[in-house]
């Protein structure tokens, strides 16, 4: 009776652990199922951009930012390769491609080994995918994206870089290094055979209605927003976002905010302000997309502060603001992440600039690629 008994208990112990092991394999396969996965990602870097600058400018805005929206919030270390304190191509270079590099590297190892980049290789998934920026769109920020250089000042080289990928939408400065080049070629003449709207006038990029657009639309750098420059960022981003869009696949966008970091080098408290705001209104609108889309995971982030920014004194009511710096350069110290949609999730806590790119691979689901690491 006690060896029957002994093998009853046994049986129900294995049953037991059976149906245990049942239930959690179902939990683990509907986490699985749970896990949305994004169809597009818009990735906003304001350059530059620390906490400081944030509540800057969310000060003068009388105390909000349309940031604010975005619930999930980390903090990304920006130190690059080389240096504890990176520049815009090494940390540009992180972002894209999960692998950290020596400053002024341009989609490249230490090695100066090219490094596929998230856009690249949303590409090869079929998404659309575009650059949009308040720079030269050759500059370094928008160029770790899609170029493989040396050196971020190989202007011409990044130049011919675009020519070499799928790129649906680029718009900025920068015109100078498509048609006024050392080789005296005209590359504009290229885009146009590939199938681009080449366009060189702000105000005509709203009228554009082909499915690739070359917006170089400033001869060198864009103006201050201040200074004539207006709402080309938000309308600019709007526009690619309208046509990236129009791709059942879905898109990938980096959208950058250059000249909040402008402003820090300049150690001017209303031009970070100023740019701030324009980036937050673009924020706002691709928010909007976003919430009615929703398949959009959008990030806002920075690639380094810049300025060693800090306020000193304010009137939210009055939408005042009095702010010191410690530098004309970038600094070391962490930099805000934000996030809204689907896989937003993941980017709270603290982390690399590296685990930007593999937090966006995964939200894209492209398990099945491997990284550059």
């Amino acid at each position: 009776m006690k060896i029957r008994g002994l093998i009853v208990l046994v049986l129900c112990f294995s049953l037991f652990s059976q149906a245990q092991d049942s239930v959690s394999k179902n939990e683990t396969e509907n986490n699985v199922k749970k896990r949305a996965t994004a169809k597009n990602i818009i990735l906003m870097i304001g350059d530059g951009m620390g906490v400081a600058h944030l509540y800057a400018g969310m000060t003068v805005n009388k105390g909000h930012l349309n940031i604010e929206k975005m619930k999930h919030i980390g903090f990304s270390k920006t130190y690059s390769a080389t240096d504890f304190v990176t520049d815009s191509g090494a940390s540009g270079t992180a972002m894209a491609t999960g692998e950290k590099t020596y400053n002024k590297a341009l989609g490249v190892s230490v090695d100066t080994v090219p490094l596929k980049t998230i856009l690249e290789i949303a590409e090869d998934h079929g998404k659309a995918t575009g650059l949009v920026a308040t720079s030269t769109i050759t500059h370094a920020t928008p160029a770790s994206f899609i170029a493989h250089q040396p050196s971020r000042y190989n202007y011409e080289e990044i130049a011919e870089d675009f020519l070499k990928t799928d790129i649906e939408v680029f718009i900025g400065g920068g015109l100078k290094h498509f048609n006024d080049r050392m080789d005296e070629q005209d590359l504009t003449k290229n885009l146009k055979t590939k199938g681009y709207d080449v366009i060189l006038n702000p105000d005509d990029i709203v009228n554009s209605t082909s499915d690739k657009i070359a917006g170089l639309i400033y001869e060198d750098s864009p103006p201050k927003y201040s200074e004539g420059r207006g709402d080309m960022l938000s309308t600019s981003s709007v526009k690619a976002i309208v046509t990236l869009n129009r791709n059942s696949n879905g898109f990938f966008l980096m959208i950058e905010g250059s000249q909040i970091d402008w402003g820090g080098h300049k150690k001017n408290t209303n031009y970070v302000v100023e740019e701030m705001l324009d980036f937050d209104r673009t924020v706002g609108e691709v928010l909007k997309f976003a919430e009615e889309d929703g398949n959009t995971l959008v990030i806002v982030t920075a690639d380094h502060e810049t300025g060693g920014m800090t306020v000193n004194k304010g009137d939210i009511e009055n939408g005042e603001v009095q702010a010191k710096f410690t530098s004309f350069n970038h600094t070391g110290v962490m930099v805000p992440v934000f996030a809204y949609g689907p896989g937003s999730e993941d980017f709270c806590g603290i982390y690399e600039n590296t685990e930007i790119f593999h937090k966006m691979k995964q939200a894209f689901g492209f398990s099945d690629m491997p990284s550059n690491e």
